[in-house]
């Protein structure tokens, strides 16, 4: 389970890598490349969200890293 979206940012390809893993306890981490370095990992524990959920828990986390990253940009354009 997981989520991958790339978006290009002037030159360079900006890339949001969210991965599931189920242990030692359910979480997800969501990566942040730009130009292919690692810049960010943000980590998010599910251990409390019951099966069902998952994948959504998953997709809402991975588009709320995505909303955070295009603000900071649409801020530092405005700038």
């Amino acid at each position: 389970m997981g989520r991958l979206d790339a978006f290009d940012v002037g030159p360079k390809k900006l890339t949001v890598q969210t991965e599931f893993f189920a242990r030692p306890a359910w979480r997800v981490e969501t990566k942040i490349y730009l130009a292919g370095a690692l810049k960010k990992v943000h980590t998010f524990d599910l251990s409390a969200v019951p099966e069902e959920e998952l994948q959504r828990s998953i997709n809402e986390f991975h588009q709320s890293k995505i909303d955070e990253l295009i603000s900071g940009l649409r801020q530092m354009k405005q700038q």
